[in-house]
């Protein structure tokens, strides 16, 4: 499961770097309508936080030296992932705010 939990976390990151640097790059060039951010929406950046979130909390979990079984470890990251969609609903509601 480690590297389930280690593909997601790479996937999340670099699908969170591609959303910054190309808004960034959409607000350099004055093109706002291109932003992946926007384009995204709510819904989108939650599915981010959420693969970020699964895979951070399931390494933790795999890596902890409470040596939790692999059923526990799947537990607390779909407990992370949930978090994390909360996180992001809730940022981007403060952010709009």
């Amino acid at each position: 499961m480690v590297k389930v939990y280690a593909v997601a976390l790479a996937l999340g990151v670099v699908t969170l770097l591609v959303v910054l640097l190309g808004g960034a790059l959409a607000e350099n060039l004055g093109r706002v309508q291109r932003d992946p951010g926007e384009r995204l929406g709510v819904n989108g950046k939650s599915a981010i936080g959420g693969i970020i979130g699964f895979g951070m909390g399931g390494l933790s979990a795999e890596f902890s030296p409470l040596d939790f079984s692999w059923q526990l470890s799947l537990a607390i990251s779909a407990g992370a992932a949930l978090l994390s969609v909360f996180w992001v609903r809730y940022a981007v509601r403060q952010s709009e705010a």
